[in-house]
């Protein structure tokens, strides 16, 4: 029997690596970010293309390489970072494979002009498909310039896997956001079709958070820190106010680099504990700094996943810290077995005592027999004349038509209760309605015989202005071709701001921020169909709620008769209860 086992040819194998490493283009984003932030660079610029499909280029004032060294960047196993296997365990660079760029050769078309600081030329190597094609001197300025072209050109079946343009763009952000954040002493920025996305200053980590989340973040954050001996912990907590119900601000970075632990997680929102509602998540901002030796990040090609020597300890670190935090900022009740030498000092300056006599606080003198109907006072005609004449005027006054009980409610068939529900009589049943969702399925089902959405809007008498984020704005151009059809007229003014000059009938002036606060903070970019889907449920949640807030019994009479003849379905669509039935059988035992 022949011989069948034999080795792969390098163009195979990289192309196998690479499916590992580069998965979509934000993979390669993060990697060319990360090497420039190896080479020491102070600013980088990150330059996209169709959402990186056709481009990524990254152009870094860093130390750059030699001839040589850019020759051999792009070979496997091939790195500065590392020299022995001693070196694995205390890593404090972002990248030490060797791999990454070899990988991202084999399925693009890639070209590196680079020159080191003290070099006359510098030199512009070419590679197409993991094939070498050329490399030469080249005049370019210091550091290095990375261009990606035709993203999995020679590999068909994993560009057809790509999603849409919106979809690989906001990951590409996403990733982008994660270096910036740990980075915040270096300058960044984005452009994305020739357009500035991201132009990011050096600063604090607060200008770096408040840069990248927009302005509407920062009087929410709190700030967190502790240093002990073997490790430091600072960021940002945002107060409960702040949470959401979908994850997306939620950063971990040991030692600058992003991490994923839902462990770690955990402790921030037990730290939260009896501060958020059900099925809220805070946002946060933690840098944690720890001896690389007691870190492990070879753990996956992503390097997203990091194992800690004492996981639980820095769990209890995050807590307690948080908590603390909290209870000085007066957002959680705390405990502080500490009294301040400070209110003392307060006390005496304001309260001095003689010698060593204990301090005497001020007291409030009551005279309890005062008694001011004892007091003479003389009425004359004309006041008695005049309370008179009042009081015969009230009682010829017309009774109030207004009645606050509305005696109708009191029908044996229907009944409204404080809470805002309402009890029904049905047959032999008593029924307690939840009269916004029996309206959200009333409207649901006749836009499926009508798909059209009314387009029937109302001019503000003065424009609203919404502040967004960068991702707010990416959000918005994606949708902002829909707007008009749905009756909203905005724009953006200046910068970030988005004035609104009319939103659609039925639409509060005062629900017109929430409303958008809702729809991006949920709003992926989806297509049309899904969008549209998307946003009839976020208005008919919102009609449901401000409707009925109030409702008269008539109307509420109308609603059940529409909800009749759907069949008085239980549940709606998502598994919620529309009513229930009351156990009057059961309280009769009570008595």
């Amino acid at each position: 029997m022949s011989d069948i086992i034999q080795l792969l040819p390098d163009h195979v194998a990289n192309q196998i690596a690479a499916g590992e490493v580069v998965q979509r283009p934000a993979s390669i984003v993060k990697e060319l970010l990360e090497n420039s932030i190896d080479a020491g660079a102070s600013k980088i610029e990150l330059i996209v293309r169709e959402a990186g499909k056709n481009l990524i280029q990254v152009v870094d004032d860093g130390k750059g390489m030699s001839e040589t060294d850019a020759r051999m960047a792009f070979e496997r196993h091939a790195t500065s970072k590392i020299r022995g296997t001693e070196d694995i365990f205390k890593i404090a660079t972002k990248g030490f494979r060797g791999e990454a760029l070899a990988s991202i050769a084999a399925v693009a078309q890639v070209e590196l002009k680079t020159k080191l600081k003290d070099a006359s030329v510098g030199t512009n190597i070419y590679i197409e498909g993991g094939t070498f094609q050329f490399q030469e001197p080249a005049q370019t300025s210091e550091g290095s310039n990375f261009s990606v072209k035709n993203l999995f050109y020679n590999v068909p079946a994993r560009r057809k896997f790509l999603k849409n343009n919106n979809i690989e763009f906001r990951h590409v952000i996403d990733e982008f956001q994660r270096v910036a954040l740990a980075h915040e002493n270096l300058e960044f920025s984005l452009f994305h079709d020739d357009e500035a996305v991201f132009r990011l200053r050096k600063g604090n980590q607060m200008q770096r958070i408040v840069d990248i989340f927009g302005r509407k973040l920062q009087p929410q954050l709190i700030p967190i820190k502790e240093d002990i001996i073997w490790c430091q912990l600072q960021g940002f907590v945002a107060k409960p106010e702040g949470a959401k119900k979908t994850r997306g601000e939620q950063f971990l970075f040991v030692n600058g680099r992003f991490f994923k632990s839902a462990y770690f997680n955990k402790a921030v929102q037990e730290a939260f504990e009896g501060l958020l509602l059900p099925g809220f998540i805070p946002t946060f901002f933690l840098f944690l700094e720890i001896d690389p030796e007691k870190i492990d990040v070879n753990i996956h090609p992503q390097k997203t996943e990091v194992k800690f020597e004492d996981e639980h300890l820095i769990f209890a670190l995050i807590r307690s810290t948080i908590k603390r935090s909290l209870g000085i900022y007066n957002i959680a009740p705390s405990l502080d077995f500490e009294r301040d030498p400070q209110l003392d000092q307060m006390m005496q300056k304001s309260f001095p005592s003689k010698g060593n006599a204990p301090v005497k606080m001020p007291e409030i003198i009551v005279d309890r027999d005062y008694n001011p109907f004892l007091e003479e006072k003389q009425v004359t005609k004309a006041e008695i004349q005049n309370l008179a004449e009042m009081y015969h005027q009230n009682i010829s006054a017309e009774p109030s038509k207004i009645n606050l009980f509305e005696d109708e409610d009191f029908d044996e068939d229907l009944m409204r209760l404080p809470n805002g529900y309402w009890l029904f009589n049905k047959g032999d049943r008593t029924l307690m309605l939840d009269l916004g969702r029996m309206h959200r399925l009333v409207v649901s089902e006749n836009n499926k015989s009508d798909k059209k959405i009314s387009s029937i809007s109302h001019t503000l008498l003065f424009s609203l202005e919404y502040h967004m984020n960068e991702i707010e704005k990416n959000k918005y151009r994606s949708i902002k071709k829909y707007l008009p059809q749905l009756g909203f007229d905005m724009k953006i003014a200046h910068e970030s701001v988005l004035r609104i000059d009319s939103v659609p009938e039925g639409l509060k002036e005062t629900q017109v921020m929430k409303f958008l606060e809702n729809l991006f903070e949920i709003l992926e970019y989806k297509t049309e169909e899904e969008f549209m889907h998307f946003y009839q449920n976020q208005w008919n949640k919102m009609q449901s709620k401000s409707r009925f807030d109030f409702l008269y019994k008539n109307d509420a009479e109308q609603l059940i008769k529409d909800f009749t003849a759907l069949g008085f379905p239980e549940f709606l669509p998502s598994g919620k209860r529309c009513f229930f039935e009351v156990p009057f059988n059961d309280f009769k035992n009570k008595f």
